[in-house]
């Protein structure tokens, strides 16, 4: 295996198990038990958990990135750049499995982490803030084609979306009830943004990147 493969294996693992569990209950024994990779191995690459998890977010984020970058293509109209992005958040934060509900890792580790770790702070900051910014296109699109009521402060209308879905995923990992997820978030997003009522549940959504 190679340094390359070794170090990606560590930050891919790291990221599912502290998706399906959380940051403080995931320890680098068992990411390295589960990597297949030694302690050696792991300290060679990353001197800390902490460090992984901020390297492990800057990877997932290059991924997510890629879905983001072809939803805001200026081939797909505004509201389809709406649909497909409510599309890719029940299927990456929500899913199909009511005893599996992926939820956010970064937001988990947010709260568990507090403000001891400054560097993952830093790294979920950055991460929300790079969400923003894409809330900030679409909303800009869809005010522009006459789809939503025009606003003064988009800004403020993105970091409202951010704090609704922070509260949304939440709310379902609690209550478990995914057909209410589906019908809750496009109608949640809809009223944040001002989208006027002839657009909601619009089929013009494009095909999943």
């Amino acid at each position: 295996m190679t340094v390359t493969d070794t170090r990606t294996r560590l930050l891919e693992t790291a990221l599912k198990l502290i998706w399906s569990s959380n940051y403080n209950s995931v320890g680098v024994n068992e990411i390295c038990k589960q990597a297949e990779i030694t302690k050696g191995s792991f300290y060679h690459h990353f001197e800390s958990k902490a460090e992984l998890f901020c390297q492990a977010s800057e990877h997932y984020w290059d991924k997510i990135r890629h879905d983001l970058d072809a939803l805001m293509s200026p081939l797909n109209s505004p509201l389809a750049q709406l649909e497909g992005w409510l599309k890719l958040v029940l299927a990456t934060k929500i899913g199909d499995d009511i005893d599996n509900i992926p939820g956010c890792a970064f937001f988990s580790a947010g709260n568990q982490t507090s403000c001891g770790e400054i560097d993952i702070n830093n790294t979920l900051l950055q991460m929300n803030d790079r969400g923003i910014k894409y809330h900030i296109a679409m909303l800009r699109n869809l005010e522009g084609g006459g789809f939503i009521t025009p606003t003064q402060d988009i800004e403020q209308v993105a970091r409202l979306i951010q704090q609704f879905m922070h509260g949304f995923v939440s709310h379902t990992r609690l209550t478990r009830n995914l057909d209410n997820a589906r019908q809750d978030l496009p109608e949640g997003i809809y009223r944040i943004i001002g989208l006027k009522p002839e657009y909601w549940y619009s089929n013009d959504v494009p095909a999943t990147p």
